[in-house]
Order: C-alpha cells, then structure tokens, then sequence
C-alpha cells in the first residue's frame, strides 16, 4: 500500500511507500520539498473539522480594530501630556517650574533616605515624562549642581539622577 498526497507547490498528486511516511521527500514534478504524511491507521478515529464561522471571524477583527484604535488614542494622549505640544507657552513654563521642583525634591528625598515620599514625588514626574527626562538629563550635564543638592557628592547626586532616568524610561 502507498500513501497519496498532493504537493503543496504544485498541486500535482503524489504517491510515496508506507515507510516514507513522516519523512521529507522532494516531488517528482516540481522538485518542491514536500513533507510526506503518516500514512492512516486503522484504529484511528477520523476528525471532524468545522468551517470557520464567518460572523464570529469578522467580530473579532472588528474588536481587535477597536483594541488597536483605543491604544494608539489613548498613547496620542500620553504624548501629548508628555510633549505638551498643545498647550500654550505659560502653561508649560508652569509645568517646567513644578517639574524642576519635584525632580530637586525627589532627589533630595532620596539621598535622605525617605523612599515613600520619593515614591510620592516620583509619581508627580511621571505625569510629565518627557519634561523629566529633559531636566533630570541637563541637571546630569550641569558643571554645578543645584544649590538644595549641593551638599551630594557628584558621584552620589549623579547615580540618583541615572536611576531616576531609568526609572522614567521603564
């Protein structure tokens, strides 16, 4: 007995021995590398296979369309927190100042060892990303810091300034 299959390139039916079966075999027509089927047992219950529902298929898509517009408008939003690009000038010198402020508040926090206000005050910085990062990483590149963290050693003050840049990048 042989087993029969059609080629997956070609189309074209084929027949290989028993004992080819599961292996890898090359078609006589095409030359494509085909995968030659087990050959069927006896004992074997047959599968039943259902059509795919079209109704449930096409719902699906829609939900993950859904799913795909709500993220993208709700990271528009972040960005735009972020970036501030909508907002007028006065307002994002506001938000610049108080940015500062909590950036030198968290790192004081932190070198006095008061984590859960640093955790507090952290929070505050996260709402304004961006602005973060870009303070935190000029306040990194200043010659001198600034006069609250000045007593720090700039070993100590720049580790600080390292950590919470990367905690703003996770």
């Amino acid at each position: 007995m042989s087993i029969s299959f059609h080629c997956e390139s070609c189309k074209k039916k084929v027949k290989a021995p028993d004992e080819a079966g599961g292996k890898w075999g090359k078609c006589p027509y095409c030359n494509h590398r085909c995968y030659i089927p087990l050959p069927k047992s006896d004992d074997e219950p047959e599968l039943t296979l259902a059509p795919i529902d079209e109704t449930e298929e096409t719902q699906v898509e829609k939900l993950m369309q859904e799913t795909y517009n709500l993220t993208h408008k709700i990271l528009k939003e972040r960005e735009t927190l972020d970036d501030g690009h909508d907002e007028d000038p006065a307002v994002q010198e506001i938000i610049e100042k108080e940015v500062i402020k909590n950036s030198i508040l968290y790192l004081r926090q932190m070198a006095d060892g008061e984590l859960s206000q640093a955790e507090d005050t952290f929070d505050s910085l996260r709402r304004h990303k961006k602005t973060a990062q870009r303070i935190l990483g000029a306040m990194g590149r200043a010659d001198h810091p600034e006069p609250e963290l000045a007593d720090l050693t700039d070993g100590v003050l720049q580790g600080l300034i390292r950590d919470a840049l990367a905690k703003l990048s996770s």
